[in-house]
């Protein structure tokens, strides 16, 4: 059996290994009685999930039956939606306090309903963007109020790593190969480590603001 994609294999089982061992840390390490962690390492689970079945369906692809193609996509992509949601709600206990958290944690998983809806009968990548995406910006504006309000020491290492994978994204998106053997995804899911490592570094330091 020839691998479809090799390369793109090779570097999303990296990718989800990789960010396996930070969720293990997060959950490990981090203090327990932090909601906020326990949510940053819920994220890094899905993400390395979506990582671990895109990884497998590149390779396989073309030796899957539709079905089972169909079953690899949607666990991906679901994988994602839980990741952007866990992303959001640990941005939200570390920030926000009070009547406006719940009301944040209810618009977050209204958010994520309606996203598992709309995938139930589409398939398209796009549609992971525009959900993905959004959680990045607002956990990035959380993060540098949260910087330039209290100094948090979370808040660097949290939106370095969301710019990086901003950056990830637009090399992935324009197309730009290193090496025929080494294309955009590829590159994508390099530089993806170096942004969850960024966001694991600062997940330790994820703090819960507390409830008045």
């Amino acid at each position: 059996m020839t691998i479809s994609e090799p390369m793109t294999l090779l570097t999303d089982y990296l990718l989800a290994a990789l960010v396996l061992v930070f969720a293990l840390r997060l959950g490990r390490k981090g203090e327990p009685e932090q909601k906020s962690i326990r949510m940053w390492s819920l994220a890094f689970y899905a993400s390395s999930s979506a990582a671990f079945v895109g990884g497998t369906w590149h390779g396989f692809h073309l030796y899957l039956s539709p079905l089972a193609g169909l079953l690899l996509w949607k666990i991906t992509v679901y994988a994602i939606g839980l990741a952007s949601l866990f992303l959001f709600t640990g941005a939200i206990f570390a920030t926000i306090e009070g009547l406006p958290r719940r009301i944040f944690l209810l618009l977050a998983m209204i958010k994520f309903l309606l996203y598992a809806a709309w995938m139930a009968v589409h398939n398209d990548f796009r549609y992971v963007i525009h959900d993905y995406a959004p959680t990045l910006v607002f956990v990035l504006l959380l993060q540098g109020i949260a910087l330039l309000k209290r100094r948090e020491e979370s808040a660097p290492w949290i939106i370095g790593g969301i710019l990086v994978s901003f950056a990830g994204a637009a090399v992935q998106a324009s197309g730009f190969d290193l090496h025929a053997n080494f294309n955009h995804n590829d590159l994508y899911h390099v530089i993806q480590m170096g942004a969850f490592w960024l966001l694991y570094r600062g997940g330790l330091m994820l703090r819960d603001r507390h409830e008045v």
